[in-house]
């Protein structure tokens, strides 16, 4: 659960990871990530421990446990219902079920309760009903010669009593109902439903309850594994939350499982629990310590999935209220939203079948967009060119996003994307920041070169975000960080998604402007009076750019190109006088060699449009007359025909194989090619796929620096012809240097 937060616990049948016609000695045999999958699925067979040790080879005495649970998983499903499981020695089952590690979840699942909240909610009132409930123990870092005090906590049921003194609060947080700072909810404002929820705080309440709210504390929810989407930029983001709760006297207490993590740091947090980020857990670690509430926004996608399930399990949210993080979550809800408001969107439609799918694709015209709901980094979300394309993304996204809504959007081409970062209090934004992709829409933003503040956007298209943006904020009632994504072609300005949470980008905003956002959005969350910092994008007098870094080289066989699924694994930032200066500094602190061993470029553009925009840029290499270029024949052709201009012609591979004399992929495995330039016309079709692919492969498999975008390539060539590859052409400098240069129109934090 901690590694794959969609799985209930440790199955293999009911994972639906193995496949069912799949050949199951052969996935024993193979070690790989799925393969203790694969032996629980043979141990449910029925398989035995010695049959599957021979194919394995893993130790007996792991796999006679992992037979235990087999068995286990048997009995329960044997039961046929929860009063049947409870009916002898309830307390005993319970215990030795919750022992081997199965989740409410899945008890209610093998008992044949609904597989929703309800049925986890039955389990887990019978479990309580029976005193089954898990202790909390500490993490003995001095191997029992001294008392140990360190704030590693853990909860397990393999225990009778306590490590660490248990909350007890007897002064209830009954929130006034004319408070503003009062978050909506869809219960009655007089019901009891109500007054247990409802805890947030308010400037009009007494100080006792100040003071109680601080002492009993807010849990922060942090990032959990690091992942492709999920990394530092969430953790910065919790740690940055809990140093704001204590600063302001709130006792803090984080969950979270990462040990690479600063916010599992045991002087970091008041409490620190070392435990999974699932329902059931947080629950349990709610009704120990009797928090004044839950922040949800701050760790990424996973806790922000468990708003409404929390909420509806009794806990208190602070910030945005659930209900409305659904209506951002949901693709249509908000986009039906949207439609009402009158903002701007791509055509849309819910997914009902393949076929409507199908004939709404052809009735706005390919590429399409297929867009899950409630994922992070852009699972499963696809670009479609064409119908079959289609077919085949709409089954994959309906895998990943379960019984969530999957929608259909007219994909843009040739739009910029637009990113709004901002904090608001009550539906009000207190302070925000518009970045700009380099590269065009279609590249996720965790993957896109960002620049802050924005340098090449109109005012009228900056109008519009800033107007959309506020009409939604109020709309969602947002009370604390989140992201909107827009695009604009000229001055049409369309929203493409909003995030009710800090979005990965929440840490490059608050170094670029010096001053920290998600404190901000802290102190909102938790009822104190904010004021906004005093800062003006447009006074700024130096440029940020975020650049992102890949680990292809270490993922055999990937494609190396850019899409609307996230790839990237960490990212840099540097800052600038201008876009060029900040813009090479983080591309060369990517590891991007510059074109200078043999100063040549391989250019392979795959369509007329792409070669048409690029012919500026092709035209300033070769005034610089010091870059041998290779191209590959319609690349060639194309240069020459419109503007006479003779190239080294490279052929294309035609599979693996075809690496000889004369193509492209012999010249990078020679090392003749410092850099190649390789666009593909990202349809898909097959000979790109694999001319293209084997280009892109070669250059990161043999060590050639790679662009695969027209935009980045654009200025990176805008930056050559500067002079910005010599030695000394710019001076790094220290980030409070930036800081100290005057700026007209803002105050910065003392």
């Amino acid at each position: 659960r901690m590694v794959n937060p969609s799985l209930d616990g440790l199955e293999g049948e009911d994972s639906n990871i193995i496949a069912e016609d799949a050949d199951l000695e052969a996935e024993l045999r193979v070690p790989t990530d799925q393969r203790l999958f694969a032996v629980q699925l043979a141990l449910e067979k029925g398989w035995g421990v010695d049959k599957v040790f021979e194919l394995t080879k893993i130790d007996r005495w792991f796999l006679s446990k992992l037979q235990n649970i087999a068995n286990m998983r048997k009995a329960c499903k044997f039961a046929g219902s929860l009063e049947a499981l409870a009916k002898d020695s309830p307390r005993q089952r319970f215990r030795y079920l919750k022992m081997a590690g199965f989740s409410d979840k899945q008890i209610a699942r093998y008992v044949g309760l609904p597989s929703n909240l309800q049925g986890e909610h039955q389990v887990r009132a019978m479990r309580k009903r029976y005193g089954v409930i898990p202790v909390v123990k500490q993490i003995d870092t001095l191997a029992a010669e001294f008392p140990a005090q360190t704030n590693y906590l853990y909860m397990t049921y393999s225990g009778d009593a306590d490590d660490v003194h248990i909350s007890h609060h007897d002064n209830d947080l009954t929130p006034m109902y004319k408070s503003k700072i009062l978050s909506r909810s869809a219960s009655n404002l007089d019901s009891p439903t109500f007054q247990r929820r409802a805890r947030a705080l308010s400037t009009d309440q007494n100080f006792e309850n100040f003071a109680t709210a601080r002492e009993r504390g807010v849990i922060v929810l942090g990032c959990g594994a690091y992942c492709i989407g999920s990394s530092v930029e969430f953790d910065w983001c919790a740690v940055s939350c809990i140093r704001q709760l204590r600063r302001d006297g709130f006792k803090s207490i984080i969950i979270n499982y990462n040990p690479e993590t600063v916010s599992t740091d045991y002087d970091e947090s008041d409490r620190l629990y070392f435990e999974e980020l699932s329902l059931e857990r947080v629950m349990d670690i709610y009704e120990r310590e009797l928090p004044v509430g839950v922040v949800v926004s701050v760790g990424g996608q996973i806790p922000n999935n468990l708003a409404g399930p929390l909420r509806d399990s009794g806990a208190n949210i602070l910030g945005t209220d659930p209900t409305d993080i659904e209506r951002a979550e949901d693709r249509h809800q908000f986009s039906q939203m949207l439609d009402n408001m009158s903002i701007g969107q791509p055509e849309w439609s819910v997914l009902q079948s393949k076929e409507e799918a199908v004939s709404f694709s052809n009735k706005v015209g390919f590429p399409v967009l297929v867009r899950p709901s409630f994922v992070l980094s852009g699972a499963a979300m696809r670009v479609a060119s064409t119908e079959s394309e289609l077919k085949n993304f709409l089954g994959l996204a309906a895998d990943v996003s379960g019984d969530k809504p999957v929608v259909i959007t007219k994909f843009l081409e040739d739009a910029k994307e637009i990113e709004f970062d901002g904090v608001a209090n009550r539906g009000e934004i207190l302070n925000y920041a518009i970045g700009e992709h380099l590269e065009n829409a279609g590249v996720h933003s965790g993957d896109a070169t960002v620049i802050l503040p924005a340098q090449k956007l109109y005012v009228k298209t900056i109008k519009h975000v800033k107007r959309y943006a506020s009409l939604i904020a109020k709309a969602l009632r947002i009370t604390g960080p989140f992201n909107i994504q827009f695009m604009a072609k000229g001055n049409m300005v369309q929203v493409i998604e909003c995030n009710l949470r800090a979005s990965r980008t929440f840490p490059f905003v608050s170094k670029t402007f010096n001053h920290n956002f998600i404190s901000l959005a802290t102190q909102a969350m938790a009822g104190l009076d904010v004021e906004p910092f005093k800062l003006s994008l447009l006074d700024i007098d130096y440029v940020c750019v975020k650049a992102p870094m890949f680990s292809f080289t270490r993922l055999r066989g990937a494609d190396p190109t850019l899409g609307v699924e996230m790839a990237s694994t960490g990212e840099v930032a540097c800052f600038g006088e201008d876009q060029n200066e900040a813009f090479m500094q983080a591309l060369l602190s990517t590891n991007f060699k510059l074109p200078t061993n043999n100063h040549s470029i391989l250019i392979s553009l795959a369509t007329e449009q792409k070669r048409f925009e690029f012919a500026d840029s092709v035209l300033a290499l070769v005034k610089l007359n010091k870059y041998k270029i290779y191209a590959t024949p319609g690349t060639a052709k194309y240069y020459k025909d419109h503007h006479n201009l003779d190239f080294i012609v490279v052929e294309k591979s035609s599979d693996e194989n075809d690496d000889g004399p004369g193509t492209a992929v012999n010249e990078i495995k020679q090392g003749n090619i410092d850099l190649t330039i390789n666009v593909s016309d990202g349809t898909g079709r097959k000979d790109e796929i694999t001319s293209g692919y084997l280009m892109r492969r070669a250059s990161v498999d043999f060590g050639t620096s790679l662009i695969t975008n027209l935009k980045c390539a654009e200025q990176l060539v805008a930056c050559l012809e500067k002079g910005m590859d010599k030695k000394g052409a710019f001076q790094p400098r220290h980030i409070k240097e930036f800081y100290t240069i005057p700026s007209v129109g803002w105050t910065k934090k003392l």
